[in-house]
C-alpha cells in the first residue's frame, strides 16, 4: 500500500531532516500550539528519530506558554498568542529549556472560524538554531486538519533549510 502524494511528501521531508540533524549531531525540539504535537508526532514516527529528537510539548495556552516555557506573560499578551513574535519566542524557549541545539514551534488559528479577530489558517512557524532564528508567516486554506497538516509540511521544510550544511 503506497501513501497518499501529501504523506509520501511528508515523509520524504521528514526523514531527510533526521538525517540533516544526525549529520550536524543536533537535538531537535518541538513547542507546539496550533498543530497540538502533529509535528513531533510526525518526527517520531520514523524508527530511529530518537537519536535527533529529544523533546516535544504542546503549550495550546497563553498560560502555559508561560508557565512551561518561560516565556513572559506581559510580553506574549502585548505581542498576541497568534504572532511571529509569540513563535520565536517559542522556538527559542522550548531550545533553552531542553538543550536541543534546534527548536521549532507552531502557533496560529486551524479553525474552522477566526479567534480573537485572528482569520483560519493564520499560522505563523519559526526555527530558532545556533545559526539565529527564521519565521514565516502563513495564510493557508482548507480545513482545521488541513491547516495543520500544512502548518507540519512548512515547519519541516524551515527545519530542513535550518540545518543545511
Amino acid at each position: 500500500m503506497s501513501l497518499p502524494p501529501s504523506a509520501e511528501a511528508a515523509a520524504h521531508a521528514t526523514a531527510a531532516v533526521l538525517s540533516a540533524a544526525q549529520r550536524r549531531g543536533w537535538h531537535i525540539a518541538t513547542a507546539e500550539s496550533l498543530t497540538g504535537g502533529l509535528l513531533c508526532a510526525e518526527l517520531t514516527r520514523i524508527p530511529g528519530s530518537s537519536a535527533v529528537v529529544s523533546a516535544g510539548v504542546v503549550v495550546y495556552t497563553e498560560q502555559t506558554k508561560s508557565a512551561l516555557l518561560g516565556i513572559d506573560a506581559g510580553a506574549l499578551a502585548h505581542h498576541g498568542v497568534y504572532s511571529e513574535w509569540t513563535a520565536r519566542a517559542m522556538a527559542e524557549a522550548v531550545r533553552r529549556v531542553t538543550g536541543a541545539q534546534i527548536g521549532v514551534a507552531t502557533t496560529g488559528v486551524a479553525g474552522p472560524g477566526a479567534d480573537l479577530g485572528v482569520a483560519p489558517g493564520t499560522v505563523h512557524i519559526a526555527v530558532a538554531s545556533p545559526d539565529g532564528c527564521v519565521a514565516a508567516a502563513e495564510e493557508f486554506q482548507g480545513t482545521r486538519e488541513q491547516v495543520r497538516h500544512k502548518a507540519v509540511h512548512r515547519a519541516l521544510d524551515l527545519l530542513l533549510t535550518a540545518l543545511a550544511d
